[in-house]
C-alpha cells in the first residue's frame, strides 16, 4: 500500500455501475480499491492482497453474498478481515443471517455517500485498533515468557542454593536470597503494568471514538441499535476501562505480595525483635494463597483463625515465619493426599485451624496449626523430627523442614514444637514460645 493510502477495500459486486460508483467514491477520499465481478474472484483477490476490509454484494449469480462471505470466514487466511455486505433488501432475517455468518455491518442500496465512508472508516479503524492490540498482547507474552524462564532458571538456582544453607544451618541468609526473588518478581510486573495502561489510553480513544460516531450519526439504523443491544455496548463503554483498573489493581497487589515476600524472610537473624506472631503467620498465608485456591482437581482448603489476645514477643520473626511456612505446608499436602483418595466422603471439608493465646501461667504463647487430614501413626509420628526423615515421594520433600523447625523453636527461642495427632483424626503442631525470654545472639 502506498504512504497516501488510508486502506485498501475489496468491493465484490456483479454489477458494473455499482463498482464503478464505489470505486469513485473510495478513491476521491483516498482509499485503494480492489474490484472483483464475483464472489470467487473476490476470494481470490482477498487471498493474494493485504485487504483491510470487504464490500459484499448479497445477491450475485454462482455464489451467492452468503455463500462467499462463509467461504472468506472459514479460510485461515481471510477470516479476520471485516466484511460489510450491500444490499437493497430490508428483510430483518436476511442481514440477521449475514450477521451470524460473521459480517460486521450492512450498507443499504442506493448508496449514501457519506454512510458509506463512515461505516468503513469506523469498521477499518476498528481493525488496526484491534490487530494493535493483539500484537501488543503477542509482544508481552512473548516477553512474559522469556522472563519466566529466566525467573525459573534463577528460582531452580536458589532453591538448590537455600537446600545448602539449610542443611548448614544457615538460615540467616536465606532472607537475602528469597528478597533477591522478591525484586525479580517487580521486573516483569513493571512492564505488565505499563501495557495495561497503554491498554488503557488506547480503549479510552476507541471509547472516544465510538461517542463522536454516535454524535455524528445519531440515527444508527435498526441493525446497529439491534447489535448494540446484543453486545450491550452501553455496559462495554461504561465498564471495560473499570476491568482494565483491576487489572491494575491486580498488578499493584502481586507487587504487594513480593513486599510481603521480602518482609517474611527479612534478615533479622543476628538480633531478636519485638514482633507481632499474627503479622507473621497472615504473612505466611498470603505467600501460601496460591495452594488454598482451588482447582479443576480438589476443593478450596479453608483457614479458620481464632487469633487470642497476645503481646508482641521477642523473637527472630524470619525463622518463625519459616516454621510457620513448614508447618502449613505439610498440612495443605496432608489435605491433598485425602482429597485424592477415593475413600474420604465428597463433603469432606478439607480445614487449617489456626490458634493463638497465652498459656495457662501467662509466660507462653501458644499457637497451634491443626488440620483435618488423616493424621499419622503412631510410627511415623515418632520420626516426624527426625532429620532427613519424609514420608513424601522422591523429589517432593527433604526430609529437613520439620527437624529444622524444631531447631529454631527449642534452640533459638527456649520454646517447644509439640505434635499431636491420630489416624483418622487429623494432626495438631503446638508451638509454645516463651514471653519474657531475654533478646540473645542466634547461634
Amino acid at each position: 500500500m502506498t504512504p497516501d493510502k488510508i486502506g485498501l477495500v475489496l468491493v465484490i459486486d456483479d454489477s458494473s455501475t455499482n463498482l464503478e460508483l464505489l470505486y469513485d467514491i473510495l478513491t476521491e477520499v483516498g482509499y485503494e480499491v480492489l474490484l472483483a465481478k464475483q464472489g470467487k474472484k473476490g476470494i481470490e483477490l482477498a487471498q493474494s492482497h493485504p485487504v483491510d476490509l470487504i464490500l459484499l454484494d448479497v445477491i450475485m449469480p454462482e455464489l451467492d453474498g452468503f455463500q462467499t462471505c462463509k467461504l472468506l470466514q472459514t479460510t485461515p487466511e481471510t477470516h479476520h478481515i471485516p466484511i460489510i455486505f450491500m444490499t437493497g433488501i430490508s428483510d430483518n432475517l436476511e442481514k440477521a443471517k449475514g450477521l451470524g455468518l460473521g459480517a460486521v455491518d450492512y450498507i443499504t442500496k442506493p448508496f449514501y455517500k457519506e454512510e458509506v465512508l463512515a461505516r468503513i472508516k469506523i469498521h477499518i479503524k476498528l481493525r488496526r485498533l484491534t490487530r494493535e492490540l493483539i500484537h501488543e498482547k503477542e509482544s508481552l507474552e512473548q516477553r512474559v515468557e522469556e522472563r519466566t524462564a529466566e525467573l525459573s532458571q534463577i528460582l531452580a538456582e536458589l532453591q538448590q542454593t537455600q537446600l545448602q544453607l539449610v542443611r548448614g544451618e544457615k538460615l540467616s541468609s536465606i532472607g537475602q536470597l528469597v528478597a533477591g526473588v522478591a525484586h525479580e518478581i517487580k521486573n516483569p510486573l513493571g512492564f505488565i503494568a505499563g501495557n495495561i495502561d497503554l491498554a488503557t489510553e488506547a480503549v479510552d480513544h476507541l471509547i472516544e471514538y465510538v461517542e463522536l460516531y454516535r454524535s455524528q450519526f445519531p440515527n444508527t439504523g435498526e441493525e446497529i441499535q439491534r447489535k448494540g443491544v446484543e453486545i450491550d455496548i452501553e455496559y462495554l463503554l461504561k465498564d471495560l476501562p473499570k476491568m482494565l483498573a483491576s487489572m491494575k489493581v491486580g498488578t499493584d497487589r502481586i507487587c504487594n505480595l513480593s513486599t510481603s515476600l521480602g518482609t517474611f524472610c527479612r534478615s533479622d537473624t543476628s538480633v531478636k525483635v519485638l514482633a507481632d506472631i499474627h503479622e507473621g503467620l497472615d504473612s505466611t498465608l498470603m505467600i501460601l494463597q496460591h495452594r488454598l485456591k482451588p482447582t479443576p482437581h480438589r476443593r478450596e482448603i479453608k483457614i479458620v483463625k481464632n487469633y487470642g489476645k497476645i503481646p508482641p514477643v521477642h523473637c527472630y520473626l524470619g525463622q518463625l515465619n519459616q516454621v510457620f511456612m513448614n508447618i502449613i505446608s505439610n498440612g495443605i499436602d496432608a489435605l491433598e493426599e485425602v482429597l485424592g483418595n477415593s475413600a474420604f466422603p465428597e463433603n469432606f471439608g478439607p480445614q487449617i485451624t489456626i490458634n493463638t493465646q497465652l498459656s495457662t501461667d501467662q509466660q507462653q504463647i501458644m499457637i497451634q496449626i491443626a488440620d483435618n487430614g488423616q493424621g499419622m501413626t503412631p510410627e511415623v509420628k515418632s520420626q516426624i523430627f527426625d532429620y532427613l526423615f519424609t514420608t513424601k515421594p522422591v523429589g517432593k520433600g527433604t526430609g529437613l523442614g520439620l527437624s529444622i523447625s524444631l531447631q529454631i523453636i527449642k534452640e533459638a527461642h527456649n520454646g517447644n514444637l509439640i505434635c499431636y495427632s491420630e489416624l483418622g483424626k487429623g494432626t495438631v503442631f503446638e508451638i509454645q514460645i516463651p514471653i519474657n525470654d531475654s533478646p540473645a545472639i542466634a547461634g
